[in-house]
């Protein structure tokens, strides 16, 4: 399909949908992004023209897994659980905060998502058409090369996932994401849970039980529960219990 003819049509679409809490965005929303900071001019436009924001409440349902994608979910604020189910069971697969882009394996290969997105705090997502970006990568090197060196950071990403989740014992890997969000948040060792404790659980593949268990031993090695945050208040101890390793951690 023609890119101007499907941007008539998701004009027509975000017009019907009179949603209030969607909008267009503007560049500052998109060119800090790798996906998206070395285009030119014309593509940018193509993609700003084309593209939306909307708020979310939390406990949105953004994608459920199965379905085919009709566009590409980027985060601007807020974060979203990645998440799967089977047979009854579901488990956190990835918690994605700004900057996230969500699912563009699917939306590239316009193939079944794998998993489903549901917003865990109010969020605002950029939505970009699917077949958009397929037709830029087609005909834009740019644009292929930046889906590239995404999809490989994604690969990446997997692979330290999963090195982490066999290679360590459970109070290993709370210990070291503590240690990394603690760095990230920057908040002179105190962590705040914008969701709940449940849901990090499941993301470091153990139980409520178990995560509580796992709190109550790392209190020995420099951390403190403060009611809904955790405090690291000996970070020598807090690595020297978790073993970082830059080949999973960093």
């Amino acid at each position: 399909m023609p890119v101007n003819v499907f941007l008539l049509r998701c004009d027509i679409w975000s017009k019907h949908l009179k949603v209030k809490d969607m909008f267009q965005p503007n560049w500052a929303h998109l060119h800090e992004l790798p996906l998206f900071c070395n285009l030119n001019e014309t593509t940018a436009n193509t993609l700003l023209c084309a593209a939306r924001i909307r708020r979310f409440p939390k406990q949105t349902n953004l994608i459920r897994e199965g379905e085919t994608p009709n566009f590409l979910h980027i985060v601007v604020d807020g974060m979203v659980a990645l998440f799967g189910t089977h047979d009854g069971e579901e488990t956190t697969i990835e918690i994605a905060g700004r900057g996230a882009i969500l699912f563009l394996a699917a939306a590239i290969r316009n193939a079944a998502h794998l998993n489903s997105a549901r917003t865990l705090t109010p969020s605002q997502i950029v939505m970009i058409p699917a077949q958009i970006v397929r037709d830029l990568c087609d005909r834009d090197a740019t644009v292929a090369r930046a889906i590239i060196a995404e999809l490989a950071e994604h690969c990446h990403c997997s692979v330290r996932a999963l090195k982490n989740i066999k290679l360590r014992p459970s109070a290993e890997r709370l210990a070291n994401w503590i240690l990394r969000t603690g760095t990230i948040q920057g908040k002179n060792g105190r962590i705040e849970l914008p969701f709940e404790k449940r849901t990090l659980a499941s993301c470091l593949g153990m139980s409520p039980e178990n995560l509580s268990r796992n709190l109550a031993l790392l209190t020995k090695h420099g951390v403190r529960i403060s009611g809904h945050d955790i405090v690291i208040e000996n970070s020598s101890a807090l690595a020297k219990f978790a073993k970082p390793n830059p080949l999973i951690d960093d």
